[in-house]
């Protein structure tokens, strides 16, 4: 069988959506440094901004790792 296991699947399914609350970020630069696929770049001001969206797994390592928690990754609802 070729198929994944579900959980296999659900981890490397695109998020819905990546928000980034600027009212609770610091610009540290945590999520943009540790992101394994790349997906952040920062704005003139230092903040991130969500500049490679399809590139992401929703691995959901920058939502975990941000100390203000301003990251959140919107996965996507499994359909039954």
């Amino acid at each position: 069988m070729t198929d994944a296991p579900p959980q296999a699947k659900s981890r490397h399914r695109a998020p819905e959506a990546i928000l980034i609350d600027l009212e609770l970020c610091k610009a540290c630069g945590i999520c943009v440094e540790l992101c394994p696929q790349g997906v952040f770049d920062r704005d003139e001001l230092g903040r991130p901004v969500v500049a490679r969206p399809a590139d992401c797994t929703a691995c959901a390592f920058c939502e975990r790792h941000c100390p203000d928690f301003a990251v959140d990754v919107v996965r996507p609802r499994d359909e039954a």
